[in-house]
């Protein structure tokens, strides 16, 4: 039978569909309500708060580092300056994986595991988010090539251009001028973090170091505005940075040269100073090293070879190293034996090689073994004789030696404008009771009498004492920087002269001190040879560095150099108005005399020379910051 045939029911299907439309519809409408309210909440009633938000996205201030200033020479000579470099940095914010990116970069430069190391370190240490830091600095033109072409694959690499230091006689200004480096995390904790923002070196030793504050400058910024790569799009304001100031120094290069050039091959140091103002001239130790290693980072091999050297290339002799002055102190001690009535100019000894205390069996020998026969002051100058200054400072007595000779500068640090000066070593009874609990024996004021002994000095406070005794008593104040943005420095005041009960025996002491030179027997006679235009007052002196036992005789040829006797030599020229006061010091090179003495004598020379070419040349114009 067929099965009934059922009509649609087209009402009812109508009514479905209504209420389903008007259903949905309803939706529709409360879905854009919501949203219509969505945005009116976030576009109107926070809109300060998300503008805001997108401004910080979009607009980021960036320091800007100053120009670090310059320092040239009396004459504009540039030694120290700035030249452009291209880095490559990372910033960390807009890099997801520093150890992958770090690999990719090694495969295309070269990026030794101790530098990325080292990086990392630096990295742990930035002080503000989005600052790129450097991985490696003085890229080669190729290097910049293969990094600009392989940048997309690289998020958060960036070549940067910079200024960074660099000085032209690196090797013989390393412990004058110093040098700068990168911030290390001790530093970082002393610093102003806004000004030194955008800054990665800091001056460490000499110069640099003592006037970082002048020479860094203020740090400037800008505002920009970025895209959401980072990229900057546009630069919406600028604040210039305030570069550092240029620093001229006393310095004269041709000098400093000549004293390198002298003592080459050797070790020692060279300090000058000009008597007039305290300026220094030449501030030299050997061996030195090329201070533009340390700018962008020295590696562990170099470092590690200047540590270890026996030469000690990174020790400053000249403002760190302490030696025993030997008979360069004679004419202060004569000079102080005048002065109290211990000794006077006319009083002679006979020296048959050797001085004895009463009821001592010690023999206080003489450099000279059979003696200088009969000597008076001025012969034991001239001759360097030692049994008359044990004698004479046996009469002293330590006290006296102690009080007379603290005024020019033994015992205490100069202050010169350097950073990590030595004081010497100027010893009393009150010292010995204080530093060793022992009392004081009357064979040490022997020994003290002839520069040995306890006494200690460096060869910038010899050359110190030796600029007083050529201002017959006026002191002066060490110093390395003449003028500061082209502003002279005003001078000193290095305290009140030293005055003599009778003030002619400064004129008495400098002319035993210019037949030291320039007489027949003088000790440094060699030196006299051939010089023209201006003489010498001078004093030799060998610093005894191993001890001889008192049946022994010093024999230079059996003793390994490294025990041999300190060279010494100190002087002053012209001898009646003085311009340059000098000290060197040759170690382990023998006598004062052979050694010392003729490094002085072409330090001299180039030094009147360059005096002489200044006259005749006009003055350098000042250098300019770039």
């Amino acid at each position: 039978m067929p099965k009934p045939i059922t009509l649609k029911d087209h009402y009812r299907e109508t009514r479905v569909f209504a209420r389903r439309a008007v259903v949905s519809v309803f939706m529709v409408i409360l879905l854009i309500l919501a949203l219509i309210s969505r945005m009116v909440y976030l576009q109107i009633l926070q809109y300060e708060k998300y503008s805001n938000l997108s401004d910080e996205n979009r607009v980021s201030v960036e320091p800007i580092a100053p120009t670090r200033g310059l320092i040239v020479d009396r004459n504009g000579q540039l030694l120290a300056d700035n030249r452009p470099n291209y880095s490559v940095s990372i910033t960390k914010e807009l890099c997801p994986d520093i150890d992958d990116t770090l690999q990719k970069l090694s495969r295309l430069v070269d990026i030794s595991d101790s530098r990325q190391d080292e990086f990392k370190k630096r990295l742990s240490q930035r002080r503000r988010p989005f600052t790129p830091v450097a991985v490696k600095f003085k890229l080669s033109e190729t290097e910049i090539a293969i990094i600009a072409v392989n940048q997309h694959l690289l998020p958060g690499v960036s070549l940067d251009a910079n200024l960074v230091r660099h000085y032209p006689k690196a090797e013989a200004l390393s412990h004058a001028i110093g040098y700068v480096g990168r911030i290390n995390e001790a530093e970082l904790k002393k610093l102003d973090a806004t000004n030194y923002s955008a800054t990665e070196h800091i001056g460490k030793t000499g110069i640099e170091a003592f006037y970082e504050d002048r020479l860094h400058g203020q740090v400037g910024f800008q505002t920009i505005e970025t895209d959401a790569r980072g990229r900057i799009t546009k630069v919406l304001e600028r604040t210039a940075p305030t570069p550092g100031e240029n620093l001229q120094l006393f310095m004269d290069l041709p000098t400093q040269m000549a004293a390198v050039a002298a003592l080459e091959g050797r070790r020692g140091a060279v300090v000058a100073i000009e008597p007039e103002t305290g300026g220094i001239l030449a501030f030299v130790s050997v061996p030195g090293f090329n201070s533009n290693l340390f700018v962008t980072g020295i590696d562990h091999a170099s470092y590690d070879a200047l540590q270890n050297s026996r030469a000690r290339p990174l020790f400053n002799r000249a403002l760190q190293g302490r030696y025993p002055p030997g008979s360069t102190i004679k004419p202060i001690v004569g000079l102080g034996g005048i002065n109290t009535g211990a000794t006077t100019w006319d009083y002679s000894i006979y020296d048959p090689g050797f001085y004895k205390l009463e009821n001592d069996d010690r023999f206080y020998r003489d450099w000279k073994k059979w003696g200088h026969g009969v000597v008076n002051l001025h012969d034991a100058i001239v001759q360097s004789c030692d049994t008359y200054f044990y004698e004479l400072a046996f009469k002293m007595g330590i006290d006296d030696i102690h009080d007379f000779m603290e005024p020019f500068g033994f015992g205490s640090k100069t202050n010169v404008d350097l950073v990590n000066e030595k004081g010497g070593l100027l010893p009393s009874r009150f010292w010995k009771k204080a530093n060793r609990n022992m009392a004081w024996f009357p064979g040490e004021t022997l020994i003290t009498g002839i520069g040995q002994g306890y006494m200690l000095a460096t060869p910038l406070q010899l050359s110190l004492s030796t600029a007083i005794l050529a201002n017959r008593g006026e002191k002066v104040q060490p110093r390395m920087v003449k003028a500061i943005g082209g502003i002279p420095l005003s001078t000193p005041d290095a305290g009140a002269p030293i005055t003599l009960k009778n003030q002619a025996n400064w004129e008495r002491i400098t002319d035993s001190m210019r037949d030291v030179v320039h007489s027949a027997k003088g000790t440094a006679r060699g030196i006299a040879k051939g010089l023209e235009g201006y003489d010498i007052a001078g004093k030799t002196g060998t610093a005894q560095v191993l001890g001889i036992k008192q049946d022994e005789e010093y024999d230079a040829e059996k003793i390994a150099e490294w025990h041999r006797d300190h060279a010494l030599f100190v002087g002053f020229a012209p001898v009646d108005k003085p311009k340059i006061a000098i000290a060197v010091l040759v170690e382990n090179g023998g006598g004062g005399g052979s050694a010392a003495a003729p490094v002085a004598r072409q330090v001299l020379d180039a030094y009147f020379q360059s005096l002489q070419q200044d006259a005749d040349v006009p003055t350098t114009q000042a250098v300019q910051t770039p």
